[in-house]
C-alpha cells in the first residue's frame, strides 16, 4: 500500500509550523521588550493578535523538531525538496505565493494535472496496474475467444479523472461496475490536489496541552476535537485531511484512556481480558493523585514510562512529532517511550537522522529523541522485533508499563505473513496487549484468521474486531490496482497471550 499522503503532508507541516515559529519568535521578543509597560489584558490582546491563522496563540513542539531537521524533505516521487525551516520565512507577507488550485479547481485528470508529482503518479499506475475488466481474468471470459492477456491502465473515467481500464471501450462495459467506487475515487482525486494546492493548512494546528479538569469525549471525531480545543474545522475535506494523521496516535489513546469509546456494554466490543489489561495500562496513565509537589517533602516515587512498541514501523515513524505529541497531551500525569521498529522504520528518514553505528552501549544502532516532549521519549531501531526480543533487550516486560502496537501489519498477506511467523509467538509470551489495525474488513479479517490458525488456543481476545472509532477519515488509493481502496486503521482489535490459573500440587 502507498504511503504517498503522509509524505506530501509532511512539508506542508513542517512548512506551517515553520511559519508560526518565525512569527511567535519575533513578537515574543517585541512583547517581552515592552512588558514593563504593558497590562496583562493588553498583553493578551497581542498575544490573540499574533496567532498566524487569526485564531488563539497556541505553543508547538514542532516548532523544535522542525528547527533540527536537516536541509532536504523527502516527498512521495523519491526527489529531495528544500526543507521549511524558520529561516525560509524571514519575510513572511513576501514570501507567501498565491495557492495553485482554489477551493473549486481541484478536479483534474491525473495525466493532465498542474501538480508535477500527481502527473508521475499518474505514469507510474499506468505501468504498474492491470485492467479488471473480465476480458483479462481468464476463467471470466464469455468465450475463449473472447479471452484477453492482461494489459495495463490507460484509459481515464473522465468522472473520476483515474486511470482505471485499458480502453474506453472496456470502462463503458463494466460502467456499473466502477459506478461503486467512482464517487469515492474523484474524492480521492481532489484530497490530492488539495494537500498539493499550496493553500494554507489551519486544520494542522494541533492543539496543546489538555486542563487537568477539562474532559476529553472521545465519541467520535467532532467531540474530540471540540473537547480537546482544536480549531474548528468546517468543512469535510479538511477533516479528512486531519484525521490522516492523527488517526495513528489516536487510535492507541482511544483504546488506553479511561474515557474509552469501548467498553464492556452490549455492542462496546471490549472482552472481560481486556478489562483486565488495559485497566492495568490505565493506572499507570491515570496515576491517583499523591500530593507530591517540587519541594523535598512533596517528592514521590513515580512509575516509569509506559513503553509503547510500534512494530512493523513504516510510514508512522517517520510523522511529524507534533501529531505523535497529542498522545502525551491526552495522559498529561504519565511519561511514555514510543519504540518504532522494523527493517522499514528509517524510511525517508535517512537524512534526518543518519544511523549511529552500532556499540556496546547501543548494539543496535537505535535513533533516540529524547527532547520530543517532557514526558516522551522516542526511539527508533531498524531491525526485526524477534532479533530484539531474544537477546532480552527489553527484558522485563511489564503488563503494567507496555502494549505492543501494529498499524496495518499484514499477518496474514500471503507477502508478510512470513515475517511474523516467529515475532507473534514471542509477544504472546510477554502477556503484554497486542493492539492491530487494518486497512479494510477482509484485511483485517484476514489477519485474524491467520493468528487463530498459526495461534489457536494460545491468545485471548481483549477487543473485538470492528471499524476504528478514530479512523482515517480520508480514502487512499493502491497505486498497483486503482481498485483497492481503504482508509488508513478502517479496522482494530486487540489480543493478548492466555494467562493459565496458577496450580498447586495436591490441591483437588
Amino acid at each position: 500500500m502507498a504511503f504517498s499522503t503522509e509524505r506530501a503532508v509532511r512539508p506542508v507541516l513542517s512548512k506551517i509550523c515553520a511559519q508560526c515559529s518565525t512569527l511567535a519568535g519575533r513578537r515574543n521578543t517585541a512583547v517581552i521588550g515592552s512588558a514593563a509597560q504593558t497590562t496583562t489584558r493588553q498583553l493578551q490582546q497581542q498575544r490573540q493578535k499574533g496567532s498566524l491563522h487569526g485564531t488563539r496563540s497556541r505553543s508547538h513542539p514542532l516548532q523544535q523538531w522542525t528547527s533540527q531537521k536537516s536541509n532536504t524533505t523527502r516527498l512521495s516521487s523519491g526527489l529531495a525538496q528544500p526543507s521549511f525551516t524558520s529561516s525560509s520565512f524571514a519575510s513572511p507577507d513576501a514570501s507567501r505565493k498565491q495557492p495553485v488550485l482554489g477551493p473549486d479547481d481541484l478536479f483534474h485528470s491525473f495525466t493532465n494535472s498542474p501538480i508535477p508529482e500527481i502527473r508521475q503518479r499518474a505514469a507510474f499506475i499506468k505501468r504498474h496496474a492491470n485492467c479488471p475488466h473480465h476480458s483479462h481474468r481468464p476463467g471470466l471470459a464469455a468465450t475463449e475467444t473472447d479471452s484477453l492477456p492482461p494489459q495495463h491502465v490507460d484509459f481515464e473515467c473522465p468522472d473520476c479523472g483515474i486511470p482505471v481500464y485499458c480502453s474506453k471501450e472496456h470502462w463503458a462495459d463494466d460502467y456499473e461496475a466502477h459506478l461503486q467506487i467512482c464517487d469515492t475515487l474523484r474524492q480521492i482525486n481532489e484530497d490530492d490536489h488539495d494537500l498539493r494546492s499550496g493553500r494554507e493548512f489551519p486544520e494542522f494546528e494541533y492543539a496543546g496541552q489538555q486542563i487537568e479538569e477539562q474532559l476529553v469525549n472521545m465519541t467520535n471525531w467532532d467531540t474530540f476535537l471540540y473537547t480537546r480545543n482544536f480549531n474548528a474545522i468546517n468543512d469535510d475535506r479538511s477533516m479528512r485531511q486531519a484525521t490522516r494523521l492523527l488517526t495513528y496516535p489516536i487510535t492507541i489513546a482511544s483504546i488506553l484512556h479511561e474515557l474509552s469509546p469501548y467498553s464492556m456494554t452490549p455492542g462496546g466490543r471490549l472482552t472481560v481480558e481486556g478489562l483486565k489489561s488495559f485497566s492495568a495500562l490505565r493506572y499507570t496513565l491515570h496515576p491517583p493523585l499523591s500530593g507530591g509537589n517540587g519541594e523535598i517533602k512533596g517528592l514521590r516515587p513515580e512509575a516509569p514510562p509506559v513503553r509503547l512498541f510500534i512494530l512493523g514501523a513504516r510510514a508512522e515513524s517517520s510523522l511529524p512529532r507534533d501529531v505523535w505529541v497529542q498522545l502525551a497531551h491526552l495522559f498529561p500525569q504519565a511519561k511514555f517511550h514510543l519504540i518504532f521498529i522494523g527493517p522499514e522504520s528509517m524510511t525517508n528518514r535517512d537524512d534526518e537522522f543518519p544511523l549511529p553505528p552500532r556499540t556496546a552501549s547501543n548494539p543496535f544502532g537505535a535513533v533516540v529523541e529524547d527532547r520530543v516532549w517532557p514526558t516522551m521519549k522516542i526511539s527508533t531501531i531498524v531491525d526485526y522485533y524477534h532479533t530484539l526480543h531474544k537477546t532480552g533487550h527489553f527484558y522485563p516486560y511489564d503488563p503494567y508499563f507496555d502494549c505492543f502496537m501494529l498499524f496495518h501489519p499484514g499477518l496474514g498477506h500471503p507477502a508478510s505473513s512470513h515475517e511474523w511467523e516467529e515475532t507473534v509467538p514471542l509477544l504472546l509470551e510477554t502477556k503484554a496487549p497486542i493492539i492491530v489495525t487494518g486497512y479494510t474488513q477482509e484485511d483485517m479479517e484476514r489477519d485474524i484468521s491467520w493468528v487463530n490458525k498459526s495461534c489457536a488456543g494460545e491468545f485471548d481476545m481483549l477487543l473485538e474486531p470492528g471499524e476504528n472509532t478514530f479512523r482515517s477519515l480520508r480514502w487512499d488509493l493502491n497505486d498497483m490496482d486503482p481498485q483497492d481502496i481503504s482508509a488508513g486503521n478502517w479496522g482494530v482489535w486487540s489480543f493478548r497471550g492466555k494467562r493459565y490459573e496458577a496450580t498447586y500440587k495436591g490441591e483437588e
